[in-house]
């Protein structure tokens, strides 16, 4: 079996499943943006690991939250929006990963705000 990757960039705020505080209607903006940005990818048809690195403004690490939001909950609405792009032709979508790295960066600006995704997979 032949490995190969898929690498994307996107820019934007990303925002948890569970949003309860800032602008309620930019976590549907985000994920609209990750469906958009990932619709042209190749889908992945088995197992896969996968890399995920949040850049997150500083805005997203307030005094009573001094280390960002959980991170399960960004990975939560991520692979959500995964599962109608890169995941929807596999059965169990997201179950599909079988390794997960992931990691919150905090930058200095918002500009600098998105995620970087790195899956290997294997055909």
């Amino acid at each position: 079996m032949k490995a190969s990757k898929i690498y994307v960039k996107i820019l934007g705020v990303p925002y948890c499943k569970s949003k309860r505080r800032g602008k309620i209607g930019a976590k549907n903006l985000w994920t609209e943006m990750v469906v958009r940005k990932t619709r042209g990818l190749p889908k992945i048809k088995g197992a896969c690991t996968l890399k995920i690195h949040f850049f997150l403004p500083p805005d997203k690490f307030p005094t009573d939250l001094p280390h960002g939001p959980d991170i399960d909950n960004l990975l939560k609405r991520f692979l959500d929006a995964l599962n109608e792009t890169i995941f929807k032709n596999v059965q169990g979508h997201d179950s599909c990963v079988v390794s997960l790295s992931a990691k919150k960066i905090k930058v200095k600006e918002q500009s600098k705000a998105g995620v970087v995704l790195e899956i290997k997979r294997k055909e």
